[in-house]
This record gives C-alpha cells, structure tokens and sequence, in this order.
C-alpha cells in the first residue's frame, strides 16, 4: 500500500510521519487490497485549543475510497480516531462483500 502524507501549513517530524506510516500500514490487516492511502494533516488557528486535524482518505477495488476526519488536541490523537473510524468503514464494507 502506498501512504501519501501532505502537511498543511507547518513541516512534519520524522517521529509523526513514521507514526502515521505505522498506524495506516495496519490498516492492511481489516482489508486486504487496499491500493493508497494519502494523509492530510492540518492545523486550524495555531492558538485554540484542539486545532490539529488528521484527514485519511483510503482507496480501495471497485473505483470506490473511504474518508474519515477526526480533530484532536495532537495529530497523533486525531490520526487514531480517523483510524479507527475507517477501521469501522472497512469492516462493513467486508460483512456488505460477504452478504453478496
């Protein structure tokens, strides 16, 4: 799978993109055949208070992606919950190909 990572306003550390990379890389084991993955990071107003936002866009077969966008205090927090949000989308998507 291929991870695409774009920041938005500010330059990402190596410790954040290899956190990302870990965390998206398992998404594999939930669906097999996931083509891409790109990551956008961004921060709202630097001064309020959970202003960092993680956006995860995932394509799978079938001309068809999944999208989650979580806010959070720290990109790390906010990547885990859009995490586990397509964690959630994925699984549904499997029980749908499954019915069929």
């Amino acid at each position: 799978m291929e991870i695409m990572i774009n920041s938005v306003h500010f330059t990402t550390d190596k410790k954040l993109v290899e956190f990302v990379n870990k965390k998206v890389s398992k998404l594999d084991t939930f669906y097999d055949g996931i083509l891409n993955a790109e990551v956008t990071l961004k921060v709202l107003k630097p001064e309020t208070a959970r202003n960092k936002i993680s956006e995860i866009k995932i394509s799978i077969p079938g001309n068809s992606y999944l999208f989650a966008k979580k806010q959070a205090d720290t990109f790390e927090e906010a990547t885990d919950l859009a995490i586990d949000a397509l964690k959630k989308q994925l699984t549904k998507v499997k029980e749908k190909l499954r019915s069929k």
